[in-house]
């Protein structure tokens, strides 16, 4: 889609530079920053060509040393990258602090900015509700008077819309101009609401005033009492031309735990209710249990949700019954990309029947399409209510989402690519001269090696392969012929310099920021392929880009 997150500049990781985890401890930075300088320190390779090629080694390494060794910019670049160090005044926090508070202290603003950012990109927000009876499908009406046709009808029963618009007036004032307009069976109604916010100490407090069917005033507020216990009060004045409608309001909150929540709310007014809700929400789920006392109704209501983040997933359930009748729902959210998301619900109840709720969330602009489906519950009606937005998903994401996010995907992929062209160029070079600067260490570690029957690095590609098992350094174009392969490079001789004590240790980062690395197909999935002799045995490993390596794996079987 094309709110997909969009690729960013290419950045370094030190850590991965200097081949370290981002626990290492300051002396395990400072032993690695000291064996680079052994192979690129520039006094050690003369006035030549060598000397340039080890003055751009050097400098990369003592750059990624300079920070990760300074606490206060460590703990910036662990937040917030190398854009974080270039950020404009975080030289001015107190060296004081610690590097937990300036870490603290910097996700702080970059959640702010981030928050800010996307309340620019959602404003104005609005919901529109279609409510549409098919209940013709299932259960046809049959009139002697009235051709009813062939084909079952469709119509469209009902529609509501709503939009507000926030304006802040200063940092702790915000007006906001709601209004909405509801129609149902030809009958229309419409209100509008100008409200005015302001921030206080530990709460906040509004002045509302509208019109719809009469004026509308009102006040409400929020006010924390404790760490653990805040209130919710209001109360609303509907002129009537006979009458004057008090309304009152008022939620306590306690927190129960890390994860729990407890309301008690009253409601009086045009609508008399109490009722007490449980709300337990983690990363994994969210529950909530409402018991309600009113007029008219009284009920009592579950909910369950299963959060699935990795497969940008929701599943849920819920059950309510009172004297209304029953309800039960089950249905599923899934996000389609960076801000959007779809959703189908199917509500099975008495007497409301079946019907199947179709949700669009685009940011915060949400699309409704209530579609009534049968006034009994129907096995044929559930049925079709299940099975047929799973399927309507499916064929769209292949026909339709999956095409557009690949070909955003690409899109931002060749504009990252142009606009770090240089850079990706500057990488590649240094690569090349490294891998020029490694030869006498590369030579003794080698002998070393095979001396002790240790670990020795015989071949090793990385880039994108089609097949590990088959990787090369060449491929065959269209008319056959032998050419080189863009996308994959030799690393042998960077990796076997990474040998230390029989041992290759690699960290869970991407292989392209190591010594005698880069890039070599941006933006597309990596893997590094290591053949290795060890004990006289020889092995050949597999590795994704991101994994950990850890040689040998003596448990492989000898090829």
């Amino acid at each position: 889609m094309d709110d997909n997150e969009e690729l960013d500049y290419v950045e370094e990781d030190y850590y991965t530079t200097l081949n370290l985890p981002k626990t290492a401890t300051q002396e395990e930075i400072s032993k690695a920053y000291r064996n680079l300088s052994r192979i690129f320190h520039p006094d050690k390779h003369g006035n030549g060509e060598n000397k340039q090629k080890a003055e751009l080694m050097f400098n990369r390494t003592k750059k990624a040393y300079e920070v990760l060794s300074d606490p206060h910019q460590r703990a910036i670049y662990d937040s917030l990258g190398v854009k974080g160090l270039e950020t404009e005044g975080w030289e001015i926090v107190h060296r004081t602090k610690t590097p937990a508070e300036i870490r603290e202290e910097y996700e702080r603003l970059a959640r702010e900015r981030e928050e800010r950012r996307l309340q620019q990109k959602t404003n104005p927000r609005g919901n529109i509700s279609v409510h549409i009876n098919a209940t013709d499908f299932f259960s046809r009406y049959d009139d002697d008077y009235y051709d009813t046709g062939m084909l079952p009808s469709i119509e469209v029963s009902g529609m509501s819309m709503s939009q507000s618009i926030e304006a802040p007036l200063s940092r702790t004032e915000v007006a906001t101009l709601s209004g909405s307009l509801h129609l149902q069976n030809g009958v229309g109604s419409g209100n509008f609401v100008l409200s005015g916010k302001r921030l206080i100490n530990k709460g906040w407090f509004e002045v509302d005033c509208g019109a719809g069917n009469g004026p509308v005033l009102g006040a409400k507020g929020s006010r924390n009492l404790t760490n653990r216990i805040f209130l919710n009060g209001g109360t609303t004045f509907h002129f009537r031309p006979n009458a004057i409608i008090p309304g009152l309001s008022g939620t306590i909150a306690i927190q129960l735990d890390k994860h729990t929540l407890g309301y008690l709310t009253y409601n009086a007014g045009l609508q008399n209710s109490m009722s007490t809700v449980v709300e337990r929400n983690t990363e994994k789920y969210h529950c909530n249990v409402t018991a309600t006392l009113g007029i008219p109704h009284c009920y009592l209501s579950a909910s369950y949700t299963r959060k699935l983040l990795e497969q940008g997933l929701k599943l849920r359930v819920a059950l309510k019954g009172g004297t209304f009748g029953f309800l039960s729902e089950c249905g599923a959210e899934k996000k389609v990309s960076k801000y959007s998301s779809v959703s189908a619900t199917v509500c099975v109840g008495v007497p409301s029947g079946v019907t199947l709720k179709i949700k669009i969330i685009r940011s915060t602009q949400t699309y409704l399409f209530p579609i009534h489906l049968s006034e009994e519950i129907i096995p044929a009606a559930i049925f079709y209510a299940t099975v047929t937005p799973l399927l309507t998903y499916f064929v769209l994401k292949k026909m339709l989402f999956d095409p557009m996010n690949e070909a955003t995907k690409q899109k931002n992929i060749e504009k990252v690519k142009e606009t770090n062209s240089a850079r990706m160029a500057e990488k590649r070079k240094e690569a090349e001269s490294a891998v020029a600067l490694m030869g006498a260490l590369y030579e003794r570690i080698l002998k070393e090696e095979q001396k002790l029957q240790g670990l020795v690095i015989t071949s090793a590609l990385y880039g994108r392969f089609k097949d590990g098992e088959h990787a090369s350094l060449e491929e065959s174009d269209d008319m056959g012929f032998i050419q080189s392969n863009p996308f994959v490079i030799d690393v042998k001789i960077a990796l076997q310099c990474l040998v230390k004590d029989s041992q290759l240790i690699l960290y869970a980062s991407s292989k392209s920021e190591l010594p005698g690395f880069y890039d070599p197909c941006f933006g597309e999935e990596k893997q590094l392929k290591i053949d290795y002799e060890y004990k006289n045995n020889t092995y050949s490993s597999v590795f994704a880009d991101l994994d950990a390596v850890h040689l040998p794996l003596v448990a492989n079987e000898a090829t």
